[in-house]
């Protein structure tokens, strides 16, 4: 291999970890920040430098909830706080609004923060909101309740977490 052509992929490779280190701010240790993107649409991931157990534990600390739990091999996480529910986050860069209305019956359009979202009850118990990222991405939160006495507090209880998820997310063009 040429010299020429190994300082050429050196060259890329600083070029794209400068445009990776770009996509986050870091203004505050510790506190997630939303990665911008120039087109959500455009089928790089939306999410990347956004880890969802960072952002759950983050909206979550001091509330008696355990650390985040990936539950994947995606960008998905759980955190469980024994006898109230477990909140969830799954930023999804594939599958948008459409795809969730068409795995949900009785879904309802809502709005998050100025935010296009769908709201639907999950069939084993619980709520999940999916948020507008782009055509194709969408932030999906859930919560399922410890007690099923308690599953009509669910929805409440997802919104008030999509409200908080919603300003860390890339905005939607």
């Amino acid at each position: 291999m040429s010299t020429q052509l190994r300082l050429g992929w050196a060259f890329t490779g600083l070029v794209c970890l400068g445009f990776a280190a770009a996509a986050c701010t870091s203004t505050v240790s510790g506190t997630a920040s939303p990665a911008v993107s120039s087109n959500p649409g455009s089928g790089a991931d939306v999410f990347a430098g956004l880890n969802a157990c960072q952002v759950v534990e983050q909206l979550t600390t001091g509330q008696g909830f355990g650390p985040g739990e990936n539950i994947s091999r995606r960008n998905e996480c759980d955190a469980t706080k024994d006898d109230f529910a477990t909140y969830g986050l799954a930023l999804d860069p594939v599958q948008g609004l459409t795809e969730f209305a068409a795995a949900n019956d009785g879904e309802v359009s809502l709005s998050v923060n100025e935010r296009n979202a769908l709201q639907a009850n999950i069939p084993t118990g619980g709520c999940a909101i999916a948020m507008e990222v782009g055509d194709h991405a969408r932030a999906m939160v859930t919560v399922s309740m410890a007690r099923y006495s308690q599953d009509s507090e669910a929805c409440p209880n997802a919104r008030a977490f999509a409200e908080k998820v919603e300003p860390l997310l890339p905005q939607s063009r």
